[in-house]
């Protein structure tokens, strides 16, 4: 039964979505209609965890608006998603990142950034 709903999803999969972790900043330019017309809308943050597989994976963004959090969900191959831009790379020690609820203020934003994590650099 898997492998006939594989042959049946593979076309709808897209490749270049799979470039981004937990843990990056990333900005997901969404196409929204509205009536007649359409736009796009970025929703900027970082990625807090991904799940799923095949058609069905998802992925978690999370940033603070007026100083509340808000998160959003989005399917990886949604054709709604017009492209996942990668602000900032980073490494992290968890799968998911839950944790980042709990912190507020500039504690919020902060992850370990690539950059610094390089060989030889110190941290």
């Amino acid at each position: 039964m898997n492998t006939i709903i594989e042959d049946i999803t593979k076309d709808q999969l897209l490749s270049d979505r799979s470039q981004f972790k937990v843990g990056d900043g990333v900005r997901v330019h969404l196409r929204v209609t509205e009536g007649d017309k359409t736009r796009i809308q970025v929703f900027a943050g970082i990625v807090i965890s991904r799940k799923g597989g095949g058609i069905h994976e998802s992925f978690t963004v999370r940033r603070i608006a007026s100083g509340v959090g808000v998160e959003k969900v989005f399917p990886v191959h949604s054709p709604t998603i017009e492209k996942i831009e990668v602000d900032r790379e980073s490494v992290t020690m968890r799968a998911r990142m839950f944790y980042m609820r709990d912190r507020v203020g500039k504690a919020a934003n902060l992850v370990k950034e690539k950059r610094l994590v390089e060989r030889g650099a110190k941290v």
